[in-house]
């Protein structure tokens, strides 16, 4: 198990915070990589922070296992927290308080094998054609990133 789920075996329901570092990872079209779990919505690849590792390695490290595919260079991009970023998980009745980090990745080699153990799926999309089942948030968020890759000089 991991750090979040035995402290959530202490605290029963009680809300936790949760650390989870993500990465836009952009290919030279400017199309970026999204994965989901089997049946859920597409987000933007990440991982739960556990302990001992950095937000960093926690981000090379899933990514890896995830999705077979090695980053280079992150860029910060921006870090979220507040209301909507509050979770509940209904069959259980546990509250997640999300603290989100975001990150940038232009530079990363290998191919897309997304780990069929874990049911993942994951694909490129063009920033003005993302999927109908995807998070509001994320998307959200996508539309800014969008808006700023053009200061960095990245098709979009």
């Amino acid at each position: 198990m991991g750090y979040c789920e035995d402290i959530r075996e202490m605290i029963g329901n009680f809300p936790l915070i949760m650390v989870r570092p993500s990465v836009a990872i952009l290919n030279k079209k400017g199309e970026i990589l999204l994965s989901r779990y089997s049946g859920a919505d597409w987000g933007i690849p990440g991982g739960i922070l556990q302990l001992n590792e950095s937000v960093e390695e926690c981000i090379m490290k899933n990514v890896k296992e995830d999705l077979g595919v090695k980053l280079y260079s992150l860029q910060l991009f921006d870090v979220y927290s507040g209301k909507e970023l509050i979770n509940r998980v209904e069959e259980s009745g546990d509250e997640y308080h999300t603290v989100a980090i975001g990150y940038l990745c232009t530079e990363y080699e290998g191919e897309i094998t997304p780990d069929s153990n874990q049911a993942i799926e994951a694909q490129f999309f063009k920033l003005n054609q993302l999927p109908e089942e995807i998070d509001p948030f994320i998307k959200h968020k996508l539309v800014e990133l969008k808006g700023q890759l053009k200061n960095l000089h990245i098709p979009s």
